[in-house]
């Protein structure tokens, strides 16, 4: 019997600062398991972290970093195809020829670019107002079926499946048209400083990395925001105890205890014995990943080979779309 071939799911993530507990929890933690169901290409999104001013030497470092511990993680590269979005040319020829196929008007109403430019008011590039084109032209070039996407991402995949129509209805079916993916729901992390906001590296004082020191991670849960009710006991109401209940998400997101099971664990014991248990048990599940981080990372000709081979694959793909795309606009084939 035939195989039945499984479709096709791509990511891209920005090496633009340090996975965090929020990151882990929240996604990362159950991507390796999507293997058994997808063709999976994630990629470390690197020619978009251009469109900010980055410290050459920091970039590079955090892209093998970045790597390293999503391998930790548990992406397996011989089951997930990982590699490094400036290594697959055809991103960039493939992200000009469809900046030729997105309207102005399009790029303007762009949520995130409205948001960068007022983070980066003295660095309007060109690159920041048309990388949702490049963006397409990251899933567009692997014929990809289904991209995960947050909220602040649903309006960049919009655009993907207008650019291919658009492209389809003038030059015949070029493109798969992309659907969103929502994945099924993960520990929803809140800062360790104000648990309103998401947890983000943008607030490192609530925010514990991946590859954060024990004793870092420690003292920042023994300072987390609990609530000002006189009423210290360890009870989940996101409402009236938003800071608790936090920490009993993460508790039990680590853990895999129920917020029954740990209310009674806790019962009688108070802030002052939850919050350090708490830190306690997110140091042992984050110890393995820190530990194989480090490993993968002083084996530089490993993660030479992962990006290396990952490259290749993704370029097979990627130059067969290429190559339809140049034939269809008019332009003449590549003699290599």
């Amino acid at each position: 019997m035939e195989e039945t071939k499984k479709k096709i799911m791509l990511s891209g993530i920005q090496p633009s600062g340090d996975l965090h507990l929020g990151n882990y929890l929240g996604a990362v933690k159950n991507w390796g398991a999507r293997a058994e169901e997808f063709d999976c290409y994630y990629f470390m999104a690197d020619l978009h972290t251009l469109t900010v001013r980055q410290d050459p030497k920091l970039l590079r470092r955090r892209s093998l970093e970045q790597l390293a511990q999503y391998i930790a993680c548990g992406i397996d590269p011989e089951k997930n195809v990982l590699f490094l979005q400036s290594h697959v040319h055809e991103h960039a020829e493939l992200g000009w020829i469809l900046n030729c196929y997105t309207m102005f008007g399009e790029l303007s109403r762009m949520t995130q670019f409205k948001d960068k430019c007022a983070k980066n008011a003295d660095n309007i590039n060109g690159g920041l107002f048309t990388y949702p084109s490049l963006m397409a032209a990251d899933i567009l070039l692997y014929q990809t079926d289904y991209v995960p996407v947050g909220e602040d991402q649903r309006q960049h995949c919009e655009l993907t499946r207008n650019i291919a129509v658009r492209f389809n209805n003038i030059y015949g079916e070029t493109f798969k048209v992309p659907e969103a993916y929502v994945p099924k729901a993960g520990a929803r992390v809140m800062s360790l400083g104000n648990p309103s906001s998401k947890m983000s590296k943008s607030d490192p004082n609530g925010c514990v990395f991946l590859m954060e020191k024990p004793e870092d991670i420690a003292r920042k849960f023994k300072r987390a925001i609990t609530d000002s009710d006189t009423e210290s006991c360890v009870r989940f109401d996101m409402e009236n105890k938003p800071g608790v209940s936090n920490l009993m998400n993460i508790y039990s997101a680590v853990t895999g205890k129920s917020f029954e099971e740990i209310e009674k664990e806790f019962d009688g014991c108070g802030y002052g014995v939850f919050k350090p248990a708490v830190g306690d048990a997110v140091i042992e599940a984050l110890r393995p990943i820190r530990e194989e981080a480090t490993r993968l990372l002083n084996d530089k000709e490993y993660l030479r080979s992962v990006y290396t081979e990952g490259a290749q694959k993704a370029s097979v793909i990627a130059r067969k779309t290429l190559r339809k795309v140049y034939k269809k606009v008019g332009l003449v084939e590549k003699p290599f």
